[in-house]
């Protein structure tokens, strides 16, 4: 049945909502929703036209599941049919750099009012859900790494790459703070032009919307200082490209499961039992996680990116990395081989679908890697075939995605690697480099 409030209860929000902002300035707001092959694409209306598109919701298309990153089709694609986005109140917001616009994540329903089964931000919903069922709640957070062009150069992490775009980044902290987006860091990474944005944990499906919110608020606020970001997991086919790396932290009660336990470095025996079917499902994850043919070229050992498949304590070459922090709030677990081509609804739900398939197998860590993993411990798929192939032999993520969802993501990455394969590196770099 459907989950969805009364048609009348969304209109009337949004009457009051569209109230608000219009006289706050805004004339239009987009609705947007996040592909398969982790595109985002919008809708609008006017700021007037609010109340009726939660009312009645916007069209959109059935074949957006199965659209390629360039556009394209995969071969499920067709014309008939139709849904509706209906924009999601609770994360509406006035988007500073984008004068005159505001901005809502939207869910998919069909034309019954029931949710549309390849909605992504619905399986991410349901996911969270199975876990308040059992009296646990997940805290997340996503990364967002970006490489601008013709940014001030400098070393990695350096003052003075810092100090030549200081306007710019000040520029954006403000418009993030104004958006109600509480940044935790920001600072240059490794690569030339490259930095990286973290914000204040909140529930998965929360944290996936603060994601694409940050990253429309990079773009905007590049544009306006002369730069063009890229979010492409790889933007030079030597280089370190852009992770999208998932934190997340398991509670219960209001207690950090991660700390406090018998378990490994202080894990809860569920905190533990979680990690490990997030662990076990990292093959056919990286489907979802590192969706791109370009992904694999980031995907590396040697730049951090976490190819290996194994787990450690503060260990940045191990896909999974345990943090302890300073305090017990703290702790949490990065998932470090994910990067910025991911659905990041896709990539949260299918984390959280393979926490609770540990959770359910009461399943235990395997040893831990405390060196560096290369030589030691498996690789993960080195493509994105390998990947995909793992999915389609993950019985745990084809039940939790549902047939519909999990045959639109095969298709779209199938797809994806036929079109793609006759591409070298330079050519497959230039193909998404601004796609996300």
């Amino acid at each position: 049945m459907s989950t969805a409030k009364p048609r009348a209860e969304r209109a009337a929000e949004a009457r009051v909502a569209a109230t608000r902002i219009e006289a706050e300035g805004v004339d239009g707001v987009i609705v947007s929703w996040v592909d398969n092959a982790g595109v985002t694409r919008v809708k609008t209306v006017p700021v007037r036209g609010l109340e009726s598109a939660a009312r009645w919701g916007l069209g959109a298309a059935p074949c957006f599941d199965a659209f390629l990153v360039d556009d394209s089709l995969a071969p499920s694609g067709g014309p008939v049919g139709d849904l509706r986005l209906v924009p999601d109140l609770t994360g509406l917001h006035r988007l500073a750099a984008q004068p005159g616009w505001a901005w809502a994540p939207g869910d998919r329903w069909t034309q019954q009012g029931e949710p549309h089964p390849g909605c992504q931000r619905r399986f991410a919903r349901r996911t969270a859900d199975a876990l308040a069922d059992l009296g646990l709640d997940v805290r997340a957070g996503i990364e967002v790494e970006w490489i601008v062009d013709g940014g001030e150069p400098g070393p990695a992490y350096g003052m003075r790459r810092l100090i030549g775009n200081s306007d710019y980044l000040r520029d954006l902290l403000r418009t993030l703070r104004e958006q109600e987006v509480t940044v935790l860091q920001l600072h240059p990474e490794y690569t030339e032009g490259q930095y990286e944005l973290s914000v204040a944990p909140a529930g998965p499906v929360e944290a996936a919307d603060t994601a694409l919110l940050v990253r429309h608020t990079v773009q905007a606020v590049s544009l306006r200082h002369g730069l063009r970001a890229s979010f492409a997991p790889a933007t030079t086919p030597d280089g370190v490209g852009n992770g999208g790396h998932l934190h997340l932290s398991l509670w219960r009660d209001g207690r950090n499961l991660g700390h406090g336990g018998t378990g490994p470095h202080g894990l809860t025996r569920e905190a533990e039992a979680f990690l490990a079917g997030v662990l076990a499902e990292l093959p056919a994850l990286l489907a979802l996680g590192a969706p791109s043919v370009a992904s694999y070229l980031r995907l590396a050992p040697g730049r951090w990116s976490g190819p290996h498949h194994c787990w450690g304590l503060e260990n940045r070459e191990a896909a999974l990395r345990l943090i302890t922090g300073s305090a017990p709030e703290q702790a949490n677990a990065e998932i470090k081989c994910f990067d910025a081509a991911a659905n990041p609804y896709l990539a949260v739900g299918g984390v959280l679908a393979a926490g609770l398939a540990g959770l359910g197998a009461a399943l235990r860590l395997p040893a831990e890697t405390t060196g560096d993993p290369d030589g030691t411990a498996p690789r993960l798929p080195d493509t994105l075939q390998g990947a995909v192939d793992a999915l389609r032999k993950s019985e745990v993520l084809r039940a939790a995605l549902g047939e519909p969802l999990w045959r639109a993501v095969v298709d779209v990455r199938e797809a994806e690697i036929a079109r793609f394969a006759d591409l070298g590196p330079e050519e497959l770099i230039a193909a998404v480099r601004y796609r996300y």
